[in-house]
């Protein structure tokens, strides 16, 4: 039931912020091919020079990445935090924390590989093609680039992101939530659909409180999701040679192109995807929470 849940809410968030997505990384990685353009340009650019299904390329891996993770992800949440509260006696928000950021590393590590193929078919280009879908990506990664370390380039600042991001993100919606129904039940809340007499968060507040959660979290672990990006990469760029360490990378892109347009280019549009992405995400999870009528 907790595996259907993470299911669910992971596949619907990721569908709904697909093309930003896609923008994202071409942004982040610097594509010949729309290097010059800003956020709404390359939303404009991409169908013309693409078709409107060019928005979604790489989703199809995405979904066969996001289906596990999304399960992966919030049911182990919810058993770091049974864990840490019964076993180790840790409460409060501290536990959300915690438990957040143990749930985002461990699901990135089961689900890594998939991330690097729809990070390399997001990146092609049409008429530019380097692999012929998701079958194709993973035969010439394996064979071409070291066999299975070929699938876990950035790793490491995937997962040094992944701490904060996941942790803040569980931790800022745990504690939203729970302040909201603490000072404003009558405001924020509404009676459970499966015990009237436990309070929940109205629709909408779950919305808002999700998308602050993943804004906050974001801002923070933005840099190291770029580097993770020109990592996974690897070869399709042209100076991937510049980008085979963690430190590297970052200097790298912070020597060639700056703060605002290296380390933080595309920062605006993941504001934009991480509302309604994290907002839907953590609303499908409470909602199919209550339907089930699990705790």
């Amino acid at each position: 039931m907790l595996t259907n849940r993470g299911c669910v809410a992971g596949c619907c968030a990721k569908s709904t912020i697909a093309p930003l997505d896609r923008v994202k990384i071409l942004l982040q990685a610097h594509s010949p091919h729309y290097k010059d353009l800003g956020v709404v340009a390359t939303l404009r650019a991409v169908p013309k020079k693409e078709g409107y299904l060019g928005l979604y390329k790489g989703n199809g891996a995405m979904m066969v990445r996001i289906f596990p993770y999304g399960a992966i992800q919030f049911m182990a949440f919810d058993k770091y935090k049974k864990i840490l509260s019964k076993q180790l006696g840790i409460s409060g928000h501290i536990h959300r924390l915690m438990a957040g950021s143990m749930a985002g590393m461990t699901a990135v590590i089961c689900t890594y590989p998939l991330d690097v193929i729809r990070a390399r078919l997001a990146y092609q280009v049409k008429g530019h093609h380097r692999y012929t879908g998701i079958g194709n990506a993973f035969q010439t990664i394996y064979l071409k680039e070291g066999g299975i370390p070929g699938f876990y380039k950035g790793l490491i600042p995937t997962l040094i992101g992944m701490a904060p991001y996941a942790g803040f993100s569980f931790f800022t919606f745990g504690t939203l939530k729970s302040l909201g129904l603490a000072h404003f039940p009558e405001l924020l809340g509404r009676p459970s659909s499966d015990n009237p007499e436990v309070m929940v968060l109205k629709t909408h507040v779950n919305l808002l409180c999700g998308g602050v959660a993943g804004a906050i979290a974001q801002t923070i672990s933005y840099p190291l999701d770029v580097a993770r990006r020109r990592m996974q990469l690897g070869v399709v760029l042209p100076d991937s040679d510049k980008c085979l360490t963690l430190t590297k990378t970052l200097k790298y892109v912070y020597s060639q192109y700056g703060m605002k347009k290296g380390l933080y280019r595309g920062l605006s549009l993941n504001y934009i995807r991480c509302v309604p992405s994290q907002a839907v995400a953590f609303t499908t999870y409470e909602f199919m929470k209550q339907t089930l009528h699990l705790n």
